[in-house]
């Protein structure tokens, strides 16, 4: 009987649940999906109790549709969404029904107290931590303390993601590198948490849970876990990480320098480098990678594949119906109609910041939406210039990047968005490369997961075999009249951004 690997890729929408064989191949996969909550301005929350959910429906549904023996499971690990605050007590009860998550701005006082007694440049360039401050772990945690302090009475340790699904698998509280790197008390060259940062939150050290290396096997399965799993006690579970680190594993950045684009709910550039690339203007995000070692540096966009589902969403509702008459996807429907508009959505700009600004935007305030509307414009125009705006200011965060790396002449795409040919087409123009498709996909953080898990369970000796695993299947080459068709409305582009910054500072002091 082969040994299989269980990978969990933890993502903002919801649980994809993948079974890979030992050489790597994927066996199959299933999802399900978990709602977000959003109970005032700036508060993103979720269920813990929904991810466990889905992690059991999906391994369950996976195990039964792949006849796959529940005994040739060696080994799981989990790549999580990152910055989440789980609060538990002594005896591992969950003190919240909903949680915040990595999208959760509420924090804006805790992290200014904070910032009153560490100087903010240097805690970027020590823990590397791009993303609006108010996100990171810590603050959020902050903000437990001052406004739920029944609540906080009983916290013994606070946990992520993806570690909090780890303690109800194995019974272990812990966490990796990875994940605490962005926790915002985290110095990233030391490879350890800062004494001086978690003192300054006013913060008890033991709330912090301890770290592991990403291929640690953290233990096995419960008893519990492995009944409503339908899995054996056996399976070793390996600490796992934070989704882009995972995602860059599985994207084959396992050596420096190499680069990729993800294209999920936000949308990133991102690498792996022997050293933290790091600049305080524009700050570019730098995680520990799962590779010993290793930093990934991203920039990135906060609402990429989430605000095409806005669009979906609230301007595509006959296309949702048709394609569950159909039983087809409402996403190839809405490319089909994108594809009859020509190259620049005549004239048409779409500004993706509905999520909120990202560090290479001047203001977390930004706002997004159309510029240029007229009665001329049709609903192709709109779909497709909500993907050519995404996609120029992808290019935006590429050209950060950049700055420090010399320019790649081709990239691979994973993720969701990047199954669309006409979206690889777009790609290709504005980031002037060729765009690379492999047979894997949407499942990268699955993979990277899996990887870990296999080194950590001592199935494979280390992360070599992604690139064999990788198999080319597409090559879109940049079109030369498109380029010059994109590279002609960039500055557009970029004054939208700007003015949507100013109208976000200013509806900001509405609030």
């Amino acid at each position: 009987m082969g040994k299989n690997i269980l990978a969990y890729d933890f993502g903002t929408g919801g649980i994809k649940t993948s079974l890979f064989n030992v050489e790597g191949l994927s066996l199959g996969s299933a999802f399900e999906a978990y709602d977000t909550f959003y109970p005032a301005p700036s508060f993103h929350e979720q269920r813990p109790a929904d991810w466990w959910r889905a992690l059991v429906n999906t391994t369950r549904k996976l195990l039964k549709d792949t006849a796959v023996d529940p005994a040739s499971v060696e080994a799981l690990a989990i790549s999580g969404h990152s910055m989440g605050v789980v609060p538990i007590d002594k005896d591992g009860r969950l003190l919240r029904e909903l949680t915040p998550i990595w999208s959760d701005a509420r924090a804006t006082a805790q992290s200014a107290a904070f910032f009153e007694k560490i100087d903010e440049k240097s805690w970027y360039l020590t823990t590397g931590n791009g993303s609006y401050p108010p996100l990171h772990t810590v603050f959020k945690i902050m903000w437990y303390r001052d406004n739920e302090p029944e609540m906080w009475s009983r916290v013994d340790k606070v946990i992520g993601t993806k570690d909090y699904i780890n303690f109800l698998l194995t019974g272990a509280v812990c966490t990796d590198y990875s994940y605490a790197s962005g926790s915002g008390v985290y110095d990233m060259v030391g490879w350890k948490y800062s004494e001086e940062y978690i003192s300054a939150t006013g913060l008890p050290r033991s709330i912090f849970p301890e770290i592991v290396a990403s291929t640690a096997i953290i233990g096995t399965l419960t008893e519990k876990a492995a009944a409503e799993l339908g899995l054996p006690t056996t399976v070793k579970v390996a600490a796992g990480g934070v989704d882009n680190s995972c995602m860059a594993l599985g994207a084959k950045c396992t050596e420096n320098g190499r680069i990729y684009c993800s294209l999920g709910s936000c949308g990133w550039i991102a690498g792996s480098f022997d050293k933290p690339i790091i600049n305080y203007e524009k700050k570019p995000y730098v995680f520990t990678h799962v590779i010993p070692g290793s930093y990934v540096s991203h920039t990135c966009i906060n609402s990429c594949g989430t605000s095409f589902q806005w669009v979906r969403n609230n301007l595509c509702k006959d296309l949702i119906a048709r394609a569950e008459a159909e039983g087809t996807d409402p996403y190839l429907l809405m490319n089909e109609e994108a594809a009859s508009s020509p190259v620049g959505s005549n004239e048409l700009l779409f500004q993706p910041a509905l999520a909120g600004g990202s560090s290479v935007d001047r203001s977390a305030n930004i706002r997004g939406g159309y510029a240029g509307l007229d009665l001329r414009h049709t609903r192709a125009d709109i779909i497709r210039s909500a993907m050519e705006g995404i996609s120029l200011n992808m290019r935006i965060s590429l050209d950060v990047l950049c700055q420090y790396i010399d320019r790649p002449e081709e990239m691979l795409i994973v993720g969701g968005c990047g199954k669309s040919p006409l979206w690889r087409q777009i790609f290709a123009d504005c980031f002037e490369m060729n765009i690379l498709g492999t047979n894997i996909g949407q499942d990268a953080a699955a993979l990277g997961a899996a990887a870990l898990a296999a080194v950590g369970s001592g199935l494979w000796e280390d992360f070599s075999r992604i690139d064999q695993i990788h198999q080319l299947k597409s090559i879109h080459k940049p079109i030369a009249e498109n380029v010059e068709k994109y590279r002609a409305v960039m500055p557009s582009i970029k004054k939208l951004t700007e003015d949507s910054c100013d109208l976000g500072d200013m509806l900001a002091k509405l609030h």
